[in-house]
């Protein structure tokens, strides 16, 4: 295939083209920056300007731009900038996809798009939170509606946290718990929605050629646990202890309303898409994931 990959530069979106070349797919990658070479094209979605000539042949639009949900405290204008780094792009790839009469169009989201569910099971079926990224993220699916009244197959990969060997979260973490700091937040009941790098790019590529696949997809592993169960996970596997507790109130004081929802918050998200579809899972528990990237 030819493929197009907007948010190229991020954790999922380096991984996903190193994976695709791998498979010998052809891949063009939208930077922002100038060009280095023949396989990137230069765009800005904030000004709606695309070279729509690189369209040509592709086979499939993957989107993965947004700035981070937790790398600043939530001010009023990160905010903004969280929505309209995510919507803004959407909106230009899908009226393009459109134009140029690409076939599917793989467009990010994330598994917020539920709010906090408690330990009630959420799949593609189940309704939308009310939260911001709750609202976030339907507004951001609501933009890719031109694509698929256009007739491409959208697929709306609404990703669980990604647990990487290169960084991310989990690099976060694990010096964390290294130096024996790690423990549960808040109470540890709440759900934490996870899924391997090597998984989550599996399950892109995946849905870029499986024709059942349409809508929302839970991109998340099989068997969602606990934070409590996510840090007795950390400390087997980086033989540390892990006894603290990190009070609600103090992760709300320290960062704010990202506290409430993403963290002290989750999702117990399972992936009905993909399993039905037939995607087999390289990691099926937190175990074999964490063990995977982080030995």
């Amino acid at each position: 295939m030819r493929v197009v990959v907007a948010g190229s530069s991020g954790l999922i979106g380096t991984a996903l083209v190193s994976s695709l070349r791998s498979d010998n797919h052809d891949v063009v990658r939208l930077v922002r920056r100038p060009t280095t070479g023949p396989d990137e094209s230069r765009w800005d979605p904030n000004r709606d300007r695309l070279d729509t000539s690189v369209l040509h042949g592709v086979d499939a639009v993957v989107n993965l731009c947004g700035v981070g949900i937790g790398d600043k405290r939530w001010s009023g204008s990160y905010k903004q900038e969280i929505r309209d780094s995510r919507i803004s792009a959407t909106d230009v790839l899908a009226d393009a996809v459109v134009s140029a009469k690409i076939p599917v169009l793989a467009n990010a989201s994330a598994v917020g798009y539920y709010g906090d569910t408690g330990d009630r099971i959420v799949d593609e079926d189940s309704p939308a939170g009310t939260d911001f990224l709750a609202t976030t993220c339907r507004d951001w699916e609501l933009a890719t509606e031109p694509a698929r009244k256009g007739g491409a197959r959208v697929v709306n990969l609404r990703s669980g946290v990604v647990l990487s060997p290169h960084g991310g979260m989990l690099g976060r973490l694990r010096r964390i718990y290294s130096l024996g700091l790690g423990g549960r937040l808040g109470n540890g009941r709440q759900y934490f929605p996870w899924i391997s790098l090597e998984d989550e790019c599996n399950a892109i590529k995946f849905a870029l050629t499986n024709s059942a696949l349409s809508g929302p997809v839970n991109l998340t592993g099989p068997a969602p646990v606990t934070n409590a169960q996510f840090n007795d996970a950390m400390s087997r596997i980086m033989h540390r202890p892990a006894p603290w507790i990190v009070p609600g109130f103090a992760l709300e004081a320290l960062i704010g309303e990202f506290a409430k929802s993403g963290i002290l918050g989750g999702q117990r998200a399972i992936p009905s898409a993909l399993e039905n579809a037939g995607f087999t899972f390289r990691h099926n528990t937190i175990g074999e994931a964490l063990a995977a990237a982080l030995n």
